[in-house]
């Protein structure tokens, strides 16, 4: 069994199937698995690269592993040509079944000046080097506003030159967020209580010019959520003092050549379309973008399957890629099912676990065995794909893949937070002809977010580790050093 792939989908699939029955092989350039929901707090110190990330290698159902990216892909021959991240150097694989778990890019959607200043000042929040380059231009922004202005020797200091200083400092201390989803919000939120916790204490002068933008182009923020929750979301945000700009598009980035800064570097502004279809800038010192999704090189190249919305991999009630006999699999964000699912971490890795179920009870099989073009026979009924909190015994056992709403939940930094369970598939309390499921909000929903992330890591280690830096941030703040 060969898996492309090492994010939420691909991961479940290579740590659930029976090591004993297949030989499972790897191939990603990440060579750990991210616990993406913790990834705004990793951008702003709350918490640490390693306690946020598994390596690949401790999966021990793990044949092989290859660092590398697949490229090309022959479904006739059953091979898969790959490139080594370091060398770039050509090789091929060869396999039975084949798991496409290739996950998505950031779509920019082509908006002018986001992928020229990508990596300079415009930041993806997507892999663990987005949190790296994103704290280290956080941290940057403030050591610069924090120098004196560059002046020429024996120039003297004018009333002009302090009034762009200021300029200047404002606009490094100006942080956009494109995209007003969960991940966009939590960013938000964890910068605003490192600006209040740990800059305060450090920058004192500064704190007070930060501002914080989320610029949403729907018309509201966490569009999933429940309206109530939504409403209180974002009277948290103003409590903030994030300013929540909906039904507003970034038009473009733009580096003003006309305004000479006076400690050195460019002077990036967004170019934001209001509702009312005027035009505004906005000068920023640093912009998150997460906001789209758009298919990885490898789909985008290889034509050897039919593709849905977005350029995904169209796949059947079984994960199956059509017309390759029933030997190869797509999943997650690169792929797209009959019903259509909402891209975030719960669908990938409930279809992983439904292939490890399938394979499992199933696929090893001699009559799952074949070499000819004919499809191979279809599953038999195999266990809801869910976990706990959610006994699986609660819903009933399936031969096609049945996504089952788990619910969302969102923090709000610390002691604050949303938990909307009034989608899920969960048994309710019935009140007449209505049936109400539970919803929390405030420190109970803060509590139910990470003690139920806690329970997914894949580690004791990381078990140990996250409440050390969430209790250690809190005692002695973020780490602000820049030493790697």
């Amino acid at each position: 069994v060969l898996i492309l792939g090492s994010g939420w989908g691909g991961n479940k699939v290579a740590r659930n199937l029976d090591g004993n029955k297949f030989d499972v092989r790897l191939v990603s350039p990440s060579n750990h698995f991210l616990f993406t929901s913790f990834l705004p707090a990793t951008a702003v110190g709350t918490l640490e690269f390693r306690a946020v990330q598994e390596p690949v290698r401790t999966n021990p159902n793990l044949s092989q592993y290859y660092q590398a990216k697949a490229t090309r892909l022959y479904p006739k021959e059953k091979k898969v040509v790959c490139t080594d991240i370091f060398k770039e150097k050509e090789f091929e694989l060869e396999y039975d079944f084949l798991i496409i778990a290739a996950g998505c890019k950031t779509n920019t959607f082509r908006t002018p000046g986001v992928d020229e200043r990508e990596g300079i000042e415009v930041f993806f929040l997507k892999h663990l080097y987005h949190a790296r380059q994103i704290r280290s231009r956080m941290l940057e922004c403030f050591e610069r506003a924090a120098m004196p202005a560059r002046v020429k020797p024996g120039e003297v200091p004018t009333a002009e030159s302090a009034a762009k200083r200021q300029e200047e400092i404002d606009r490094l201390l100006s942080f956009v967020v494109v995209g007003g989803g969960p991940t966009n919000c939590e960013f938000a939120t964890e910068l605003k209580d490192f600006l209040t916790k740990d800059v305060a204490r450090w920058y004192p002068d500064l704190v007070d010019r930060v501002k914080v933008t989320i610029v949403e182009a729907g018309p509201k923020i966490l569009g999933m959520f429940s309206e109530h929750l939504i409403e209180y979301y974002l009277a948290g945000l103003q409590r903030k003092e994030v300013d929540v700009r909906v039904n507003t598009l970034l038009a473009k980035v733009e580096i003003r050549t006309d305004v000479d800064t006076t400690c050195g570097g460019d002077f990036t502004v967004a170019h934001l379309k209001n509702p009312d279809g005027s035009m505004e800038v906005l000068p920023f010192g640093m912009m998150v973008w997460s906001a789209g999704l758009a298919p990885v090189k490898f789909l985008t190249e290889n034509n050897n399957f039919e593709k849905g919305m977005m350029g995904r991999i169209k796949v059947d009630d079984y994960l199956r890629v059509p017309d390759t006999g029933g030997c190869v699999y797509a999943i997650g964000d690169c792929a797209v099912t009959p019903e259509p699912l909402p891209p975030i971490a719960s669908s990938a890795e409930q279809q992983g676990q439904y292939l490890a179920d399938c394979f499992n009870t199933y696929y090893y099989k001699p009559e799952f065995q074949s070499s000819s073009d004919e499809n191979l026979p279809l599953p038999g009924p195999v266990p809801a794909p869910v976990g706990l909190p959610f006994p699986r015994f609660m819903y009933p056992n399936s031969a096609k893949f049945s996504y089952i709403n788990v619910g969302g939940m969102v923090s709000m930094g610390f002691g604050d937070g949303i938990v909307d369970m009034s989608r899920a598939d969960v048994p309710g309390f019935e009140f007449g002809d209505r049936v109400y499921k539970p919803s929390m909000r405030g420190y109970f929903a803060m509590a139910a977010w990470r003690g139920g992330y806690l329970l997914k890591q894949l580690s004791y280690r990381n078990m140990m580790l996250i409440p050390m830096y969430w209790f250690k941030s809190i005692i002695f703040g973020r780490d602000i050093s820049n030493g790697y």
